[in-house]
């Protein structure tokens, strides 16, 4: 049905930025501070030295017992969209801000309406539905599940494995949307010359069902080097800010900038100093066996990046180091195997880093009770949300509205 099918889409590669003196009245909880200043570096600014840290700003509590994989949410229109995802359905649940429950249903299985199989989360578009990006192709619903168009793909596309969940969603740029490219991953790059052709992300039109991959590995990069890496060891991380794309290549820690208009001509690299990150390093060879695939589960990755106010806002996973990335082959009775993995899972949580615009780390911390990785923009605010409570099953689920704490603090002088 093409660009009458779908009649609100809106962009939101430049969303409007709250300023600095807008936190200062905001009285709600400071967390993270403590340890988001470990290892803080004074700034290229005299004598003067950077205090930054999250706080919270708001949340909203929806009442759900199950297991739900948040989607989106949008403050404009004071929804949140989530699947409860089991083996024989994919129930769709719409929500509101206050918590209240507007519908729910399923598009997954044997209907004349389905998705098929989805590539993405699915993505809130203006005030009226959410879009599906699924085996079929491109799906537009109202919010209460009446299927409003549908665009098939132009050329067929392999069904792989994808991560689904807030914070690996799509962005949009200029007419469409930039996503991670899942087309062509039946197999791993064979070679330096497969590993130049890869395109790690995709600009998709869902007016017309194109899909139209972008980008080239910068020629610093690790992945142009002559070695062979895991499956989606390049799994990108992104952000728009400012006319530009900024993407982190899965386990390289460097975000590139490109230009967002074509040809995506590519800009600058900003090198990203994180504390005790070990990155798979490639094979010289490649060597189908567990040790190598199962670097995936040992190597750190960058897992989102944000742009709020020219600062950076990185979620990662640091990595083992050699003894234990070496321990994680050894053989293992199960309870010796459980008790290994959760041991790491202590040792190693996921962080997150805050860096200026010139690369400068001014703090790094763990997100202790927030999902790093669900990271996301909406109309210039950022949301995350909660992590589960790993003890006790509790019968809702919440996310935050964070904010930037910047202070500029005078160091003492003799």
């Amino acid at each position: 049905m093409g660009e009458q099918g779908f009649p609100f889409l809106r962009s939101e590669s430049a969303p409007y930025m709250h300023p600095f003196w807008y936190f200062s009245l905001i009285f709600l909880l400071l967390f993270s501070c403590n340890s988001a200043n470990r290892d803080q570096p004074e700034g290229d600014n005299g004598n003067r030295a950077v205090s930054i840290c999250l706080e919270k700003l708001d949340s909203v509590k929806i009442d759900y017992l199950g297991s739900p994989t948040v989607h989106d949410l949008d403050p404009i229109t004071r929804t949140v969209l989530f699947l409860e995802h089991k083996e024989t359905s994919q129930e769709i649940t719409v929500a509101d801000f206050d918590g209240t429950v507007l519908a729910s249903y399923s598009k997954w299985g044997d209907f004349p309406d389905t998705y098929g199989n989805l590539k993405a989360s699915l993505k809130i578009i203006g005030n009226e539905g959410f879009m599906a990006y699924g085996s079929r192709g491109f799906l537009f619903y109202d919010f209460e599940g009446v299927l409003q168009s549908l665009e098939k793909h132009v050329d067929s596309q392999y069904q792989g494995v994808t991560r689904i969940g807030l914070g690996i969603g799509m962005e949009g740029l200029e007419d469409g949307y930039l996503y991670r490219n899942t087309v062509g991953g039946d197999k791993l790059p064979n070679g330096a010359e497969d590993y130049a052709a890869l395109r790690p992300l995709v600009f998709l039109n869902p007016q017309t069902g194109e899909t139209k991959p972008l980008l080239h590995f910068p020629e610093s990069s690790i992945f142009l080097r002559g070695r062979y890496f895991f499956r989606n060891a390049w799994d990108p991380a992104f952000t728009i800010a400012d006319h530009l794309i900024y993407v982190a290549f899965g386990l390289e820690p460097v975000i590139y900038s490109y230009e967002a208009t074509p040809p995506y001509s590519f800009v600058s690299s900003i090198p990203l100093d994180l504390p005790d990150y070990n990155p798979a390093e490639g094979e010289k060879e490649y060597t189908p066996n567990v040790r190598f695939f199962g670097q995936a589960r040992t190597s750190g990755k960058i897992l989102n990046i944000k742009m709020v106010n020219d600062f950076f806002i990185i979620a990662y996973f640091p990595g083992f180091n050699a003894a234990d990335r070496e321990a994680s082959f050894s053989n293992k009775s199960p309870e010796g195997a459980s008790n290994f993995w959760n041991g790491m899972r202590e040792k190693y949580p996921h962080r997150m880093a805050i860096f200026d615009a010139s690369g400068n780390r001014l703090s790094d911390f763990e997100s202790k009770r927030l999902i790093g990785s669900s990271m996301v923009l909406r109309n210039g605010e950022l949301w995350m949300q909660e992590k589960p409570d790993e003890e006790v099953e509790r019968d809702y689920f919440r996310l935050f509205r964070v904010g930037l704490k910047v202070n500029e603090l005078k160091n003492n002088e003799d």
